[in-house]
C-alpha cells in the first residue's frame, strides 16, 4: 500500500484544508451551513480522497480517487472564488495561491501515473 503522507500532492492538500478552517471562521453566522459547510467539505474531501486512494490495491482505483479528489479541488477553487466576490475573503488571501498549487501537485500525479 502507497503513504499519503510521503506524497506532496497529499501534503499541499492537507495544509489546503486547514487554510480553509482557519480562513472560514471570520465568515457571516448566517453562511455556516451554507459556503462554510461546503467550502470545508470540499477541502476536506481532497485529502481525503487522496488518502483513501492510497489505500486500494489496484492502480485503477487509486486513479479513481485521485480525480474523485481533484473533481473536489475543482469545486473548492470555485467555492474559494464566490466567498472572494461576496467580500467573505480578501483578495490577497492566501487561498486561491495554496489551491492553484494543490492542483497543479494533484494534476501532475495523475499525469505521471497515466503514462
Amino acid at each position: 500500500m502507497r503513504d499519503p503522507h510521503k506524497l506532496k500532492a497529499f501534503e499541499f492538500a492537507d495544509n489546503l484544508a486547514v487554510l480553509v478552517y482557519q480562513e472560514t471562521r471570520n465568515f457571516p453566522k448566517e453562511e455556516l451551513f451554507g459556503l462554510v459547510s461546503q467550502m470545508r467539505r470540499a477541502a476536506v474531501s481532497v485529502p481525503s480522497n487522496i488518502a483513501e486512494g492510497c489505500g486500494r490495491s489496484s492502480e485503477k482505483e487509486y486513479l479513481h480517487f485521485l480525480s474523485i479528489a481533484y473533481g473536489s479541488l475543482k469545486e473548492l477553487e470555485y467555492q474559494i472564488s464566490l466567498a472572494k466576490k461576496l467580500g467573505f475573503l480578501r483578495d490577497e488571501t492566501d487561498l486561491t495561491d495554496c489551491a492553484d498549487e494543490a492542483s497543479r501537485v494533484l494534476n501532475g500525479l495523475i499525469k505521471a501515473l497515466k503514462k
